[in-house]
């Protein structure tokens, strides 16, 4: 992650056009045949791989100087190693060329075959350290993590609805450089394309939190979703906004996400009692220094975002692309659960429904708790009327993650509705991950 939002200008960017955008220099090799039985469900992404990529990247930083910056061999190094491994898995690879400071710069485009042209899930992470460090969590860690999934849709032979674009990016420490590049030098139309995009810039903080951005509703709740079936919570990410390389693909109006793990911000009493860790340190603090190294990755939070990054795309790209039916009025903000305390809400505003609610008003109810027998869960319409969805049901299981219907057509549908939540026993603690009201 780059340490300022400095607005920096591309100077001398040079290099051919190929296909949507500039600096291009393809390179592919042929996949195997797909197969048609191929699985949907996402992989467990190892953790194991994934550090041995950071491993290879601490000895391309070692052997080049000691960082892996922009303009520097170490960098290079790189790019050609996270290349050479997307070409021998089937991947179209494009390496795309900017100038900056003098130096050349790279970018690393894979885009992986089939899905629908026009609806694009792209990820992607810096590849670049700063020059003081060879940047093994920020951001080898997004980097290695991507290239492991990738790699595991190669493995899968995955036959997504949608298209599947991985990306590396150069020099983001200086400005964001090189993800700049490539949003300005894509066409309108092929930006259009891009349903979302998601990144991954620090994910294994050796004092980690658990961020989610909030940009894009869907995919912020396809993250959340993740960690509410670990009984994980999460906060809503702000340490780092509009400092990595999410920011040019929002400026350019293309839905983003993604996930972080804590820079040089320090984690709270709060934090470290629901997170672990330790209280008043930094989630990182080794951030942009030499000590960064493959000493300095908390493997807990690797392996769990690494698999987080696996299950968002595979949702995300292989998922239906029918919106689905009826109007939908969503709140996905997190409301904190006070253990045997009182009842906390979530409230949505329905507006722009004729008459009374349906009699199959669906309640969507995605709750965090670690023991939802003592939970009692109830909608409260616009004029207070109370429907009990779950009392104190289920015992010790984990979470509430379902899809009640309430025959509600005695209530006008507009106006506020809540969702009601009250934990009635000590001990177990949880939150409100995110409550919608679906009308047919």
């Amino acid at each position: 992650m780059k340490l300022s939002a400095r607005l920096s200008a591309l100077a001398g960017a040079s290099a051919l056009v190929l296909g949507a955008f500039a600096g291009a220099v393809p390179a592919s090799a042929a996949p195997a045949a797909p197969d048609s039985a191929a699985a949907v469900t996402p992989p467990d992404i190892s953790v194991t791989n994934v550090k041995q990529h950071l491993t290879d990247l601490q000895s391309i930083a070692t052997n080049n100087g000691g960082n892996r910056a922009h303009g520097r061999t170490g960098y290079k190094a790189s790019i050609d190693f996270v290349k050479a491994k997307l070409d021998a898995a089937g991947y179209t690879t494009t390496l795309q060329q900017f100038t900056y400071n003098s130096a050349t710069g790279y970018n690393l485009i894979a885009d992986w075959p089939g899905g629908d042209p026009n609806q694009v899930v792209m990820s992607g992470s810096h590849l670049d350290s700063v020059t003081s460090g060879p940047g093994i969590n920020d951001n080898g860690s997004g980097s290695a993590a991507i290239l492991e999934t990738a790699l595991a849709v190669s493995r899968a032979q995955l036959q997504p609805t949608k298209h599947i674009r991985f990306a590396w990016w150069g020099a983001e420490e200086l400005g964001l450089v090189g993800s700049k590049y490539y949003v300005n030098n894509l066409a309108a139309t092929e930006r259009a394309k891009i349903s979302g995009y998601l990144n991954f810039d620090m994910i294994g903080s050796p004092n980690p939190g658990y961020f989610v951005y909030d940009d894009d509703p869907t995919i912020e709740q396809t993250f959340k979703n993740y960690y509410a079936g670990l009984g994980i919570p999460t906060e809503i990410e702000t340490e780092g906004d509009g400092r990595s390389d999410h920011a040019p693909f929002k400026s350019a109006g293309v839905p983003v996400g993604g996930l972080f793990s804590g820079a040089d911000y320090t984690k709270t009493s709060a934090q470290a009692q629901k997170w672990g860790g330790t209280a008043g340190q930094a989630f990182d603090r080794c951030y942009h220094s030499s000590c960064d190294t493959t000493a300095n990755i908390n493997d807990t939070a690797l392996d769990r975002n690494a698999d987080a990054i696996a299950y968002a795309i595979w949702n995300l790209a292989t998922g239906t692309t029918t919106p689905p039916t009826g109007k939908v009025f969503e709140n996905t903000a997190d409301v904190s659960v006070p253990d045997n305390g009182a009842a906390v809400t979530s409230s949505v505003t329905v507006s722009g429904i004729t008459g009374n609610a349906p009699s199959n008003l669906a309640v969507g109810v995605n709750i965090v708790h670690t023991y939802i027998g003592d939970l009692v869960v109830d909608l409260i319409a616009p004029d207070g009327s109370v429907y009990n969805l779950h009392n104190r049901a289920g015992g010790s299981a984990d979470n509430i993650n379902q899809t009640y219907t309430v025959n509600a057509s005695t209530e006008v549908a507009n106006g506020v509705w809540k969702l009601r939540v009250q934990d009635k026993a000590s001990i177990d603690t949880g939150y409100i991950n995110s409550f919608k009201l679906t009308f047919p």
